[in-house]
């Protein structure tokens, strides 16, 4: 439903969905290549590798890094988005993470400067956190508050479609750089994709500042109901769904288990397959992903949203066994196969209409914010999981867990925790966007979306 009271702008959802996904795949670009040069050159260039296992270790553990920033980035960002606006957001974030992506390109190995070298990695890995914990969660809500209220599945996909362009575009860079001689890889080589960042920051500004703040948080400011402390209401009246979303978002570590760790696992020494085939799979896999997610979104608005959203978190964890079963026979078209249903089919039940999901559980108040810490603290469980993998392959074991078959096991128990959050959740796809997420007290008050 819109909102007619003059000086009340209408929607735009097309602008918005575009906006969204072209800011998301500029910036998850950033994102992703660090993940792809932690499993495949880090170890090397910034770790001591005199002891490889270990260097493996620190170096996918930077990968998550990031992902134990974004709950930080979350709180601060959501505060902002919530008082102030989205597109405020949505800018910010693009920026910083262009620029921190830049500098990792420019950074002195550990042969030039020591210590010191992945310290200041670690720092610019923090500073792309902080800035991801903002991203999704303003360009969700930009996009969902903008949308028909019968399509917002379909308008919230476009977000996480850009992500998944945004992995396809940072593998393509990569393919002819892991092709490179292990000398000038590991020299020069590597900090290619990491330079072009600084196209990600111009494009990216160009994009963003140009596009219109939603209806529904203009609403809020003509009403004058923007909370001032927008955190405050959030934990008093939205503690659960901030809870459950953080449970749900443990999905996440379908993806990060397949991009990082099965990557790094697959072109080990023990399994040895060839780098840029893998590479090659993951393309594969985001392009089909392309397609599924917003078919998966117009089903959604279909039928609901928690159907759609069990199918892969159900599923998910089945074909991460099949998908690392088949990296373990060595055959190839078995890995193509499987990777592409996991991650291209499968897993974008879930990844793509959990924008809307999720941000259909809390009111315009708190969208960003709610949205933001929610997902941010389920995904640094998720992107840590690439370490605890690491770990559990190792000779001591995880937890009584080893080898492949125990990091299906981890990966399965995540997903089954996000699969009874969203089992027990209400179903909003078809509540009118000013109702959805309102307590009792927010009804009363007259604080509407």
């Amino acid at each position: 439903m819109t909102d007619s009271s003059p000086g009340v702008p209408q929607g735009t959802p097309r602008k918005a969905a575009v906006a969204a996904w072209i800011g998301s795949a500029l910036e998850y670009y950033d994102f992703f290549i660090y993940g792809s040069a932690a499993a495949l050159i880090f170890s090397k260039v910034f770790f001591d590798d005199s002891d490889p296992a270990t260097a493996t270790l620190q170096s996918l553990a930077s990968f998550g890094v990031a992902y134990a920033a974004r709950p930080v980035g979350a709180v601060i960002l959501g505060h902002v988005g919530d008082r102030f606006g989205r597109k405020k957001i949505m800018v910010f974030t693009l920026m910083l993470m262009g620029v921190s992506t830049f500098l990792i390109g420019c950074l002195p190995t550990r042969d030039q400067i020591g210590g010191l070298a992945p310290v200041l990695l670690v720092l610019l890995r923090i500073l792309q956190g902080l800035s991801a914990a903002g991203e999704q969660a303003s360009a969700n809500s930009m996009t969902l508050e903008h949308a028909p209220a019968d399509r917002r599945g379909y308008f919230t996909s476009f977000t996480l479609n850009g992500t998944q362009f945004g992995q396809i575009l940072a593998t393509l860079v990569f393919i002819p750089v892991a092709a490179l001689p292990e000398e000038q890889l590991l020299s020069w080589g590597w900090r290619i994709p990491f330079l072009l960042s600084v196209v990600v920051a111009v494009v990216g500004w160009i994009i963003r500042r140009r596009l219109e703040e939603t209806p529904a948080f203009e609403r809020e400011v003509a009403r004058g109901t923007v909370p001032r402390m927008p955190l405050a209401v959030l934990f008093r009246d939205h503690w659960s769904s901030v809870l459950r979303v953080m449970c749900a978002a443990l999905i996440a570590t379908v993806s990060t288990i397949f991009t990082v760790w099965a990557l790094n696992y697959a072109t080990s020494d023990e399994i040895g397959l060839d780098r840029a085939t893998m590479l090659w799979v993951s393309i594969a896999a985001n392009t089909v992903a392309l397609v599924a997610i917003p078919l998966w979104a117009m089903l959604s608005d279909r039928i609901g949203r928690k159907p759609v959203f069990l199918i892969g978190a159900v599923g998910s964890p089945i074909m991460i066994f099949a998908y690392l079963a088949a990296i373990n026979s060595r055959s190839y078209p078995l890995v193509f196969a499987t990777g592409i249903l996991t991650l291209g089919v499968v897993y974008s039940a879930s990844n793509g209409i959990w924008p809307s999901l999720y941000g259909e559980m809390f009111s315009t108040r708190v969208r960003l914010s709610g949205m933001a810490i929610g997902t941010q603290i389920g995904f640094a469980i998720a992107g840590f999981a690439v370490a605890s993998a690491a770990g559990i392959v190792s000779p001591e074991g995880w937890l009584g867990l080893r080898g492949w078959i125990g990091v299906g096991v981890f990966t399965a128990i995540l997903c089954a925790i996000s699969a009874i959050a969203v089992a027990t959740t209400r179903e909003t796809h078809r509540v009118p966007t000013e109702e959805l997420g309102l307590t009792g007290r927010e009804t009363a008050t007259g604080a509407r979306g």
